[in-house]
């Protein structure tokens, strides 16, 4: 680590219970939920294990980017304005949201998913655009390795730059994402922008945050500290095949107003996006009358 390197430390630990969620999914929510209901610009985070045959319904968004990680499995999915594909393992699917973009995640027969879904909260200006999606493939995320090809450690970015490595993502607004490997034991330092908020998903095995001694176990968000003279965040895997996924975004200065799927910055835009829901308008149009293909087979 450069003498210049200072990393970040935990200041928050919230352990992401299971419990069960829409058609049969199994759900870990930490961001969202009582113990930590906002983190800005982040809205909600979500590890989720779907079954065969179970899913999510069909239902409306506005004002959020939507950022599906898939772990096992592969998943199908569909809207209303007539997008559609399959998210593979080690593939990703970011939507930017404002209108009616109602979905299923339901399985290609015989498998099973595990993923990790994060809702980012939109700026403001961005929150009334048209709807947008980046898929990429497996083979299409980047990896940097901070010690070599042949070293012990494999970073997925997902959004924003890691070791060298950047990711052709683009979302609105500043998010950076990484899924870290660890096939042995080893420690990195990830640069994070000065300011940003920023936390870490524990996935499996344990690891230590910058000079703590205490190891962090699986199924943990660990927010981390944001002081103006820490750099990024050191992270130590105390055991083989650990994995975490570290995501960090710049804080919107803007309140956050949330009524279910829909997030806007007040009371009024969420009344006037009920009454576009209810009258089929501004992106809506379809509200009353699409069902997905792959929610009702």
């Amino acid at each position: 680590m450069a003498v210049s390197s200072v990393s970040r430390t935990v200041v928050k630990k919230v352990l992401s219970v299971e419990t069960e969620e829409g058609a049969g999914a199994l759900v870990r929510r930490s961001i969202g939920s009582m113990k930590l209901r906002n983190l800005t610009p982040f809205l909600m985070l979500d590890h989720f294990h779907v079954s065969k045959g179970a899913g999510f319904p069909d239902h409306p968004h506005r004002g959020q980017a939507t950022v599906t990680y898939m772990l096992e499995g592969s998943s199908r999915h569909e809207d209303s304005a007539g997008h559609k594909g399959t998210i593979e393992t080690g593939g990703v699917q970011w939507m930017d949201e404002e209108s009616f973009t109602p979905r299923c995640l339901y399985m290609i027969p015989a498998t099973q998913i595990r993923a990790v879904q994060l809702w980012i909260d939109l700026p403001k200006e961005h929150k009334m655009v048209e709807p947008s999606y980046q898929e990429l493939g497996p083979s299409e995320i980047a990896t940097a390795y901070p010690e070599g090809i042949d070293g012990p450690v494999e970073v997925k970015v997902i959004s924003g730059k890691s070791h060298g490595v950047e990711s052709p993502v683009r979302p609105l607004g500043g998010c950076w994402y990484f899924h870290v490997i660890f096939k042995k034991r080893a420690t990195i330092f990830q640069d994070i922008p000065t300011g940003w908020t920023s936390f870490m998903y524990t996935l499996k095995g344990s690891v230590r945050i910058g000079p703590e001694s205490i190891p962090h176990e699986p199924f943990h968000t660990l927010v981390l500290s944001s002081e103006a003279n820490e750099t990024g965040v050191q992270i130590t895997a105390t055991e083989d095949n650990t994995e975490v996924v570290l995501i960090a975004g710049e804080p919107l200065d803007q309140t956050v107003v949330q009524y279910g799927p829909f997030v806007m910055t007040s009371r009024e835009e969420i009344q006037k996006t009920l009454m576009d829901y209810q009258y089929g308008r501004n992106g809506f149009e379809k509200a009353h009358t699409w069902k997905s293909e792959i929610g009702h087979m």
